[in-house]
């Protein structure tokens, strides 16, 4: 099960760290959110203490209308619970109580600028890719006409190669050898880097490179959705490979099902130009075109 801490989550999300720092390593390990409504009045049925905590303008509102020791009571039970963290949006003000609380109790307060509903959006997206499933697997993660593409093969077989191909004419890498699939919903699957190979493509002959130092800013992204799937294999003379309707194939990855074609490999073969193809096949697949099919209409036309 992946993890994080509220200090990770602090320094990414830009959260004003406002007491309770000895809290601050404790990890979380659930993606959801909950603003405390009926506990504010007492009532602690079925409350998810092992999650985040957000208190907007109406519960601070609220809470700034009951006389202190209501006040210090009903916050206080729900500190008491120790969950990973409290945190106050909209830069209110007037948190005394809430200080106190979380210093005696070692609870993370924090603190964010932006409004409630922002501040939801930014920790659901933020914490469901942190916290997604995820494995690695040995392949480039590329994203070509902003189609995310997986392309996988033996070693030696040239993935990288085509990656720098692909880079030269405008696309952008995401992760060389090593990539790291998330699943971030039941259909839904991002690749990414897993930090120690960012920014980096290894070539045999050459070395390692920087692509973004040597291709600009614009050759690299951190993530993109996987769309297609591609496996590079060597030619195999005995084997039939479909220039027409080749068989539809999909690959899981986490349960996710993901689109898989195979691109045999041979001298001549301008690998780089068929990925790029590749992609933007795909696309028009998704609006609805298959060119197999206007084929087939045009013979039956005939």
């Amino acid at each position: 099960m992946n993890t994080i801490t509220i200090q990770h989550l602090a320094e990414k999300l830009k959260l004003e760290i406002l007491a309770g720092e000895q809290g601050l390593e404790r990890v979380i390990d659930n993606d959801d959110i909950h603003r405390p409504g009926l506990e504010l009045t007492g009532y602690f049925h079925f409350f998810p203490s092992e999650r985040i905590q957000l208190l907007g303008k109406q519960e601070i509102t609220y809470l700034h209308s009951l006389t202190k020791e209501e006040r210090d009571e009903r916050i206080g039970n729900v500190i008491k619970k120790h969950p990973p963290c409290i945190i106050i949006t909209r830069n209110q003000e007037g948190l005394s109580y809430l200080i106190k609380h979380c210093n005696e109790e070692g609870v993370a307060l924090l603190r964010a600028k932006e409004k409630t509903t922002n501040v939801i959006s930014k920790l659901n997206n933020y914490l469901g890719k942190e916290l997604a499933a995820s494995i690695g697997i040995h392949a480039v993660c590329v994203n070509v006409f902003g189609v995310g593409l997986l392309i996988r093969g033996e070693s030696g077989i040239g993935k990288s190669e085509t990656a720098l191909s692909l880079i030269e004419r405008g696309h952008r890498l995401i992760s060389d050898d090593l990539v790291i699939l998330k699943r971030i919903d039941p259909e839904t699957l991002i690749g990414t880097h897993d930090s120690t190979n960012r920014d980096f493509l290894s070539l045999r002959g050459i070395g390692m490179i920087n692509v973004p130092r040597l291709y600009g800013s614009g050759a690299f992204q951190d993530e993109t959705l996987i769309n297609l799937d591609i496996l590079l294999s060597a030619w195999d003379e005995k084997k039939y490979y479909d220039g027409i309707e080749p068989p539809k194939a999909v690959i899981d990855y986490l349960d996710v099902s993901i689109p898989n074609l195979e691109i045999p490999i041979r001298p001549g073969r301008d690998i780089a130009s068929l990925v790029e193809v590749a992609a933007k096949n795909w696309r028009l697949e998704q609006q609805g075109y298959t060119a197999v099919n206007e084929f087939y209409g045009r013979i039956q036309n005939h």
